[in-house]
């Protein structure tokens, strides 16, 4: 005759069998990801917070970055803007266009030196219409240039030694700019700006003032 199991046999086997389907339900609750992602399961809240936070950690450091390259977009764009717009210097020119207004004023020996004056009048703080007006006036350069220009580089008229009573200077580019040194530091520093301020002290004559308004007017229509 067969013997049956016991009770005892029968209980541990049915909590054998319990165990055995408890860990095969646990086993299917993990989530495998992939090898570069966190690992969690389903119950583990712990590691779901770990998860979270790296998720939104990440997307920061992506809004970071956009915004990062977001603001360098705009630099490049403002440094394109700057070389490529062109810079005013006087009353709505640029240099190379108040160069080439000045430059349509002169003939003979100053011919082309429309640069010399815009550059130096700009780096002194005097109108280049009036330095290039002082010019014309005494030179005869519209024309013809002076003795003065020819012989002593001399653009203004103005008075010294080398050349008789007047100064004489190594070139006329020297020339220019010792004439417009002269306008800044004894006229206009002292607040003489106008041909009007400046003729007084600068020429003898009751009519230096209107030739030289005449002359700026001119060379601003040209």
């Amino acid at each position: 005759m067969k013997k049956l199991p016991s009770i005892k046999a029968i209980l541990l086997a049915v909590i054998a069998i319990s165990c055995i389907e408890f860990t095969a339900n646990k086993i299917k609750e993990i989530t495998v990801l992939q090898p570069t992602a966190a690992f969690t399961t389903l119950g583990n809240t712990v590691l779901e917070s770990i998860v979270v936070k790296n998720n939104i950690e990440k997307q920061n450091i992506d809004v970071l970055a956009l915004n990062d390259l977001s603001s360098l977009k705009q630099e490049i764009e403002v440094a394109k803007f700057a070389t490529s717009s062109p810079v005013i210097v006087y009353e709505g020119m640029t240099l190379d266009e108040l160069t080439a207004k000045l430059d349509r004023s002169f003939k003979s020996d100053l011919t082309g030196y429309g640069y010399a004056f815009a550059n130096y009048s700009l780096e002194y703080g005097v109108d280049p219409f009036l330095a290039v007006a002082v010019t014309l006036h005494e030179t005869g350069c519209t024309w013809e240039c002076s003795y003065l220009v020819k012989t002593c580089n001399n653009v203004g008229g103005m008075k010294g030694s080398g050349c008789g009573a007047y100064g004489s200077f190594d070139s006329l580019d020297s020339g220019i700019k010792a004439m417009i040194s002269n306008l800044a530091n004894n006229y206009v520093s002292k607040g003489l700006t106008t041909p009007e301020t400046i003729g007084p002290r600068y020429a003898m004559s009751n009519t230096w003032a209107t030739k030289i308004r005449d002359y700026m007017e001119k060379i601003q229509n040209s």
